[in-house]
């Protein structure tokens, strides 16, 4: 845990100068703890990666993003352990702020006023530059099955073990993300509809963390935007092919909630990458890239409680 010296307002200078000896002190033996000194008391190791860089544009965080690590336990390594050896591995080119393992032990890897290199390319709200206004989040997990013909770390010619199927969450690991992104937005006052997973933000890419994760439950501690979704029935649909104004509605909608997406008319495979990656997030019961009348309810549902807020969005 993150050492705090507190000061009270009566302390005359000398008490001042005590306590602020003592924090030195702390802080000292924090250091020697630490690789250095964790943002969050929910910290339980620091293992510094040498992956990350000053976020550009003196830009602070706004955006908390969710990813599953997606890779295999191994090498007399756990899943977490072996992701971070990735993360913290300068050949990778790639980090994360925070790893959550399937106990819900958490350890960071980059300060959080650093830029990591978690998101790559992608977009929200028109904002390209993801990592520089975002803290990323990598929960340990073998994800959906793999999509690499081995590990990012494996010797050459070793095949990726056979994948154990997309796994639910473990409680231990839900609440202390839960926990983590909390305490995240709260101090860096990320509104709701700005706590995404990777997929919003790189759908033809990426599909993590997946329909499966509990986002319901981040949104019961004030963590993300959630709404209850619309039931699956019948009624109009569109789907790759479709064209028209109908069409084009739809991906204007999904451009005002933030995604990466033009408004040209047609239902692409763009289209359909972000529909699912919509779905994934917030409508998961079915994930097949159709916009069907459950997901444009939902949609609508979801817009109605973000409101703008002296230009900036809002919950309704």
């Amino acid at each position: 845990m993150r050492p705090a010296a507190q000061l009270d307002r009566r302390d005359g200078p000398e008490a001042a100068a005590g306590s602020q000896a003592a924090a030195s002190a702390s802080r000292s033996r924090a250091e020697q703890r630490f690789a250095f000194l964790p943002d969050s008391d929910l910290v339980d190791a620091v293992v510094a990666s040498p992956n990350h860089g000053e976020r550009r544009g003196g830009r602070t965080p706004d955006l908390l993003l969710l990813h599953y690590t997606g890779m295999p336990a191994g090498r007399g390594l756990t899943m977490a352990e072996r992701a971070i050896r990735w993360l913290c591995a300068s050949e990778s080119e790639v980090s994360c702020h925070y790893v959550v393992d399937e106990h819900g032990t958490v350890t960071q890897l980059v300060p959080e006023a650093r830029r990591a290199w978690h998101a790559g390319a992608g977009s929200w709200a028109g904002e390209t530059d993801i990592n520089s206004v975002s803290i990323g989040i990598e929960i340990a997990h073998p994800g959906h099955p793999w999509d690499l013909a081995r590990a990012p770390d494996a010797a050459p010619g070793e095949p990726a073990p056979e994948h154990p199927g997309y796994l639910p969450f473990p409680e231990a690991q839900v609440a202390a993300v839960a926990a983590l992104s909390r305490d995240i937005v709260s101090r860096h006052g990320i509104r709701p509809e700005r706590v995404l997973a990777h997929s919003d933000i790189a759908p033809s890419r990426k599909r993590d963390p997946g329909e499966g994760f509990p986002w319901a439950r981040l949104a019961a501690q004030g963590v993300g935007l959630v709404v209850e979704p619309a039931q699956i029935a019948g009624g109009r649909f569109f789907t790759l092919g479709d064209a028209g104004r109908p069409v084009e509605a739809l991906q204007v909608m999904l451009g005002l909630l933030g995604y990466g997406i033009a408004a040209t008319g047609t239902f692409d495979q763009a289209t359909a990458d972000v529909v699912t990656a919509f779905q994934r997030h917030w409508r998961p019961a079915r994930v097949d890239g159709v916009a069907d009348a459950s997901t444009m309810t939902t949609l609508h549902r979801l817009l109605g409680r973000i409101a703008p807020a002296d230009g900036q969005g809002g919950l309704a």
